[in-house]
């Protein structure tokens, strides 16, 4: 008799997917309804973790707050983990409640979908001193996430962004945009009162090469000019195009809706505003860091940060950059580095420390002589870095979806394959767990709050669909039933 867990009579495939953000979701939908599934070749039985108590991952924890994709997307994340094909099981940690092996005894596969919530490095003097801030753990701050204080040091007047990709954009909207617009969106309300008290005038974001090179998108950018009494500044001499920039912008539609939108600002902000505005938004380019200071000039210790200096860069006709050799200093008080997110390293796989990734080849996890692990893959960010918007995941766990369905011949069997069995382990190890049925209960809960926001401040105009619930505590709490 075969040994392999699709031709063990008379039961599903077990599957764990480990990380309930976007991608987790969208490769157990995949594999819901792909062709094999479909036809009745095999019968598939999954259980999605979360190591917080509430799904959707960096939908909830990664984006800003009034993004307007955000809601569209839970829409459609909801609708997936509502059908009831996928069990879901929150709070649960890989590494701490559950090792590898426990995976292997109660699944088949066990699909790694962990992301990347880490900063990349910024590797310049002065980015240990006091206001340097990594922008993933700001956006953490302002989303409301379970494991980060509550409180985060609001006290700059001039703010540097290093960046020129969404993050950078969201970090900068967030902190130049006024709090009360942000009441409209499920802001927990430790975030609206601290950027309310926040005394910022001026937030300068700097990309390193030009205009025509941005990482962001048209969304992202036009964003920035719907905040209220916000003025968005640019510098001529940051648009000079090379012959690359050119062609990226007569061959490339994004990139000419970007360069077309700022080029129009730039000749807008000369006109006289009859009330000037109390905050400015600055978009820099062609500059790149060089060092954080704090107020003797020192880039150690634990002084606080007070200016940070570029080196201006020069577009060299491919679109790359060079130096000039010119430095630049700029007065602030906090600087924000948002040049990307990192993965980070999981219990008893392999890691690629530099890419921030698990090795693996089409999703299939490798080990360290670069040979496949029986019944181990990845998709999304911890599989392929943190690059592309949310929508790519779907590919990914297209490929990897595909890789498994493939080998579901040789998948190493569980030996406890009862979807009960892994319950059991979870409340014997005492591990406060939440269903899909605790956070439709914590989402009306929410929803609660808002409304009674609502009705409490009506003479506001103001409607707050919701008011997310932060502690992680208070979440498991209200998830499973226990709100009195």
């Amino acid at each position: 008799m075969s040994n392999s867990a699709a031709t063990t009579p008379k039961r599903p495939l077990r599957v764990a997917i480990v990380g309930a953000g976007p991608a987790g979701v969208y490769a157990a939908d995949i594999l819901t309804k792909s062709n094999e599934v479909k036809d009745g070749d095999v019968e598939v039985s999954i259980d999605l973790f979360e190591a917080y108590p509430a799904p959707y991952g960096l939908i909830r924890y990664g984006v800003a707050p009034d993004h307007p994709r955000i809601k569209g997307i839970v829409n459609a994340l909801h609708k997936v983990l509502d059908r009831g094909d996928i069990r879901f099981l929150g709070n649960v940690t890989y590494g701490r409640d559950l090792k590898l092996h426990d995976f292997r005894a109660f699944y088949d596969a066990v699909i790694f979908s962990t992301g990347a919530i880490k900063d990349a490095d910024l590797n310049i003097p002065g980015v240990e001193l006091e206001g340097s801030f990594g922008g993933a753990d700001f956006v953490s701050w302002y989303d409301g996430h379970p494991d980060v204080s509550r409180d985060w040091p609001l006290d700059a007047k001039e703010i540097a962004v290093i960046g020129n990709g969404n993050v950078a954009l969201d970090v900068a909207r967030m902190l130049v945009k006024h709090a009360d617009e942000l009441l409209s969106t499920e802001i927990p309300d430790n975030v609206y009162r601290a950027l309310k008290n926040s005394p910022v005038t001026d937030v300068h974001v700097f990309g390193r090469r030009g205009p025509a090179q941005v990482k962001f998108t048209p969304l992202e950018l036009r964003e920035l000019s719907h905040a209220k009494d916000v003025d968005i500044v640019l510098y001529p001499e940051d648009f000079e195009f090379d012959e690359a920039s050119e062609e990226a912008i007569r061959t490339n539609n994004q990139t000419k809706t970007m360069v077309n939108t700022m080029t129009n600002w730039l000749v807008e902000e000369h006109a006289e505003a009859e009330v000037p505005s109390s905050r400015r938004l600055h978009l820099h380019f062609l500059h790149s860091p060089v060092e954080i200071y704090d107020a003797a000039g020192n880039t150690a210790g634990t002084g606080k940060v007070a200016g940070i200096k570029f080196e201006r860069m020069q577009l060299d006709g491919t679109g790359n950059v060079k130096g000039t050799g010119e430095y630049l200093d700029y007065p602030v008080q906090a600087v924000y580095r948002a040049i990307g997110y990192h993965g980070s390293p999981l219990d008893e796989l392999e890691y690629d420390a530099r890419a921030g990734v698990i090795p693996n080849e089409g999703g299939r996890v490798l080990d360290a002589d670069g040979n496949p692990v029986p019944g181990i893959y990845a998709t999304g960010w911890i599989k392929r870095g943190p690059v592309g918007l949310i929508g790519h995941t779907k590919g990914d766990a297209l490929e990897t979806i595909g890789c498994l369905l493939e080998d579901r011949l040789t998948l190493p069997p569980a030996q406890n394959p009862d979807p009960h069995a892994i319950i059991a382990l979870l409340e014997e190890r005492g591990v406060e767990y939440t269903t899909w049925e605790g956070w439709n209960r914590l989402d009306a809960h929410e929803a609660a709050l808002g409304k009674a926001w609502t009705e409490a401040e009506a003479d506001t105009g103001v409607v707050r669909e919701r008011v997310k619930v932060v502690p992680r505590e208070e979440m498991i709490r209200i998830s499973r039933g226990a709100e009195d």
